[in-house]
């Protein structure tokens, strides 16, 4: 991954940086990881219990690797629109976040 990712967010772009995008797919990976574990041990009859704590892993997972993503883009996308006056970027954010932590 050498070449910066660019997205368009309202009246201006917005780039990620290889470094950013390498650390969000190692998390992913991570958690898939942690994910295909746990449907291997629903699937070998695992403990109810054992299954619960790596369910448990994989949601902290998830939560961590979305506060980063959600910490990159309040940092950049959001403090870039907010300055533009873009608004709109800062309401769709708003909605996003209430979806991630509902």
């Amino acid at each position: 991954m050498s070449e910066e990712h660019t997205h368009h967010v309202g009246n201006y772009t917005h780039t990620h940086s290889p470094e950013h995008d390498r650390i969000v797919i190692a998390r992913l990976s991570r958690a898939i990881g942690h994910l295909q574990k746990v449907r291997d041990m629903v699937v070998d009859g695992a403990d109810c219990s054992e299954v619960l704590i790596q369910l448990a892993a994989v949601r902290g997972a998830l939560a961590s690797t979305g506060n980063y993503i959600l910490d990159e883009h309040i940092s950049h996308c959001i403090v870039h629109a907010v300055e533009s006056g873009d608004m709109k970027e800062v309401e769709e954010l708003k909605k996003a976040i209430s979806q991630f932590i509902n």
